[in-house]
């Protein structure tokens, strides 16, 4: 049941950047990586991640989000967090700047990470692109050069060293206007239902009662989709005829289906796989939805 992208999923989507000798824990807490970006994949998946990125982008593009797109026609900034979905799309060949990659413990472990709430990296609704100007950009190029350094040092301290050139990368940010020239799809409603769909179905199979179902409602797709639920609810609504809340019942209900008549799961297990507190609760919505009690179809 894949929610977001992992920096173990991302070493195996893109082999050529893992490291040999780099734990998942080698900041002793949490992970930290300097790319160059001369090996980018041309297109990334529309996906969350489980970490945090922030990348100088030299090169022709497009990043995508659920409800709207940005042209990267000159060198940028962008800082990517957990919570927003996103994707890239290379649209010229030549591809240069950096990336690095960190997760939540890494920059939690931080003594100035209160300072660090309202900016772009941590902030939720702001727009997370800055295109810099010439010296910024050497700057900034500057600061990517000295992490790629630091990161092959063997200095003991090399991991406070970086989290203090994160916090200049930020603070260079911090010092722009982020970017307002974003487009809006002509038919954003196909695509935030298309989105919407794509999540549920991922949320399927369920292959453990350990395994718990984490999106329930339309609420927690709109979080993860990072678009207000009203938004969501009125596209899927437009695109399918039916409601959110009726497409995650009826998934739901045809996974229930299948865990009674294809596993031996006693009802509290599958109950509380497919997010339901108490048995009892589950009896009630399947009876409504499936017509009949879930001791009947087993």
């Amino acid at each position: 049941m894949k929610q977001a992208e992992s920096v173990s999923d991302f070493y195996n989507r893109l082999p050529s950047h893992a490291p040999t000798d780099v734990p998942l824990n080698n900041a002793g807490i949490g992970h930290i990586n300097v790319f160059t970006r001369e090996s980018c994949a041309v297109v990334s998946p529309y996906s969350r991640r489980d970490f945090y990125k922030v990348s100088l982008i030299i090169g022709k593009g497009k990043i995508y989000y659920a409800d709207k797109w940005i042209q990267i026609d000159r060198p940028a900034l962008l800082f990517s967090n957990p919570v927003v979905p996103y994707s890239w799309e290379a649209e010229s060949d030549q591809q240069s700047g950096w990336y690095c990659l960190f997760t939540e413990d890494f920059i939690q472990h931080s003594e100035r990470v209160n300072n660090l709430r309202d900016s772009p990296l941590f902030k939720i609704g702001c727009n997370p692109i800055f295109f810099p100007d010439e010296a910024q950009l050497n700057e900034l190029s500057t600061i990517f050069l000295k992490m790629q350094s630091e990161m092959c040092s063997t200095y003991p301290h090399k991991y406070d060293v970086l989290r203090s050139y994160l916090h200049l990368l930020i603070h260079e940010a911090m010092k722009n206007n982020p970017a307002t020239n974003f487009h809006t799809y002509a038919k954003a409603s196909s695509r935030v239902s298309a989105l919407f769909l794509e999540l549920l179905e991922r949320q399927f199979p369920i292959d453990s009662p350990a395994l718990i179902l984490k999106l329930k409602n339309p609420a927690d797709y709109a979080t993860a989709l990072s678009v207000h639920i009203n938004h969501l609810n009125r596209s899927v609504k437009e695109v399918t005829g039916k409601t959110t809340t009726a497409h995650i019942a009826a998934r739901i209900t045809k996974e229930a289906k299948a865990l009674l008549q294809h596993t031996d799961w006693n009802i509290a297990d599958i109950a509380y796989s497919l997010g339901f507190e108490y048995p009892s609760y589950f009896t009630i919505f399947f009876k409504k939805h499936a017509g009949l009690a879930p001791t009947q179809l087993r």
